[in-house]
């Protein structure tokens, strides 16, 4: 469709004096590069292609080899509101003080700088939004904060007033759905919900396949030629349950998938994990769950729930295809940012048959990160980085490449230059005490409490402590912290993490800009 840079002057004038934008040029608007963020819930870094040959991704593996994969890429709370939150706003969990996803959320008046989405709607960005984005719940309203458009799966994950959501628009599909799950547990993360099944629910009734075909329909009826476009879409899987479109079930072969290695200790040894599981009833409790069921299986049995998870990535993947396409018909392409990334991790039946995240390990805190599209010099495309990302460095890199800048002091890096830091940080208080990691490519230094923030104030309790050399000990079942042999290792990790938070911390908060 061909549209007169007279009627483009004219949709930007009309929509600035509605007071739905700045008024920024036609000229300023056209050359910025349409930002296209792709987002799964839960997904592992190695879960996709180019990290492992037993999944198949060819949609994400395609964005890898005409961009950047950040390899050693993690989150900054492993758990859902309080990485979203911090991914959303390009602040740590605790400077945003969404600690677990038990925190109260912050009302919209409460924010300490624009979300991303409304960064760059100021910027002159049309702004679609597609599925989770998981803000908490609260008792003060939350909008859509910044989405123009906004369609989400269901109001359990969190109401937005002025959201569209599938509870209202298909509710008997979604009636469907949850009869198909309703044995599967809190947050579909029982035994059931990971031993999974092949769905017999149609794609459209699922929360992920009604919001992929809205933002399908979005793609060919509701772009706005005058503006570039901010596309988010964000799926609640792979998260568990894992039920999976027969197709995607069909693309793999059981025989192919490996069994889960496990430790050589029955019981979690002194480590935060221990701890959590001590303070958590809820989580001991579901982990005693697992782990009698998954004991009582053959691997083949076991590799089942392999399958199902990376039949659930495919099946994401293959709707990021879809939507990929649209954008190139419609020439949002040629000019594009491209971000894929999850939340989090998922433990997939790691350390004596735990699932879901909450815990500090490699499989729950490393994430994906790519960054594609024709926006990323050619010299990079196919290229991977392995500087320590992190989670909170898209919002620096996007607002940048928007033309626009943060508000606030931010801890995130842009990831399209040169900057880098010695190490990448994540801090995790679902267990009511507070623990904290520093990750190198090499080694990782997590530091907890045995005691709750509370009771931790008035005590000289020290810290404990988990050394891990990632190289040698991928799976973090050797702790190394108190041998004598890796003190002078420890140390300097010790102090890079507080040289780190002293930061970070300092420079925030400044108000307001």
């Amino acid at each position: 469709m061909i549209i007169s840079n007279g009627l483009l002057r004219i949709v930007t004038l009309a929509s600035y004096a509605a007071g739905i934008l700045p008024f920024i040029s036609v000229a300023q608007t056209l050359t910025k590069p349409n930002i296209i963020f792709l987002m799964t819930d839960q997904q592992r870094w190695d879960a996709i292609g180019v990290n492992n040959p037993n999944i198949k991704t060819p949609n994400l593996d395609r964005l890898a080899r005409q961009g950047i994969l950040f390899s050693q890429a993690t989150c900054q709370a492993p758990m859902c509101t309080p990485s979203r939150n911090s991914m959303m706003f390009g602040l740590y969990p605790s400077q945003l003080g969404i600690r677990s996803n038990g925190s109260h959320a912050l009302g919209d008046q409460f924010l300490p700088c624009d979300p991303l989405p409304e960064r760059l709607r100021k910027a002159g960005y049309q702004t679609a939004g597609f599925g989770k984005t998981h803000w908490g719940r609260t008792d003060q309203p939350i909008g859509t904060r910044g989405f123009e458009t906004r369609y989400v799966g269901a109001k359990e994950v969190g109401k937005e007033t002025g959201a569209i959501y599938q509870d209202d628009e298909n509710p008997t599909g979604l009636a469907a759905y949850r009869k198909e799950v309703a044995n599967y547990g809190p947050g579909e993360e029982g035994v059931e919900g990971y031993l999974g099944k092949t769905s017999e629910v149609a794609d459209s009734n699922h929360r992920d396949g009604w919001v992929a075909e809205k933002c399908l329909k979005f793609l060919d009826q509701g772009i706005d030629p005058s503006r570039p476009l901010f596309l988010y879409l964000s799926f609640l899987k792979p998260h568990a349950g894992l039920n999976v479109p027969k197709r995607f079930v069909e693309l793999y072969n059981i025989n192919d998938i490996p069994d889960t290695e496990q430790p050589p200790w029955k019981e979690e040894p002194d480590t935060h994990l221990e701890y959590s599981d001590q303070n958590s009833k809820f989580q001991a409790a579901r982990h005693q769950e697992w782990q009698t069921a998954w004991l009582k299986m053959t691997p083949l049995e076991r590799r089942r729930t392999t399958l199902y998870y990376y039949a659930n990535c495919s099946w994401l993947d293959d709707y990021f295809g879809q939507v990929l396409v649209k954008l190139e018909k419609a020439g949002r392409l040629k000019n594009a940012l491209i971000v894929y990334t999850a939340d989090h991790g998922e433990m997939l039946g790691e350390r004596n048959y735990r699932f879901t995240k909450y815990c500090l390990y490699e499989s729950s805190v490393r994430v994906p990160i790519l960054l594609s599209g024709t926006l990323i010099p050619e010299a990079l495309r196919g290229t991977t980085d392995q500087r320590p990302a992190e989670l909170v460095d898209l919002y620096p890199t996007i607002v940048k490449a928007a033309g626009t800048s943060q508000q606030l002091a931010s801890p995130g890096l842009d990831l399209l230059s040169e900057r880098k830091r010695k190490g990448s940080f994540c801090e995790y208080h679902d267990s009511g005490a507070p623990a904290w990691m520093w990750r190198t490519n090499k080694w990782k230094l997590i530091l907890y409490s045995t005691q709750t923030l509370e009771a931790a104030k008035s005590s000289a309790i020290p810290f404990k402590g988990e050394l891990y050399d990632l190289e040698n000990d991928p799976h973090e079942w050797k702790n190394l912290y108190y041998s004598k042999k890796y003190q002078e290792i420890r140390e300097q990790l010790k102090t890079e993490l507080l040289e780190h938070v002293a930061r970070s911390f300092t420079g925030f908060p400044v108000g307001k800009g």
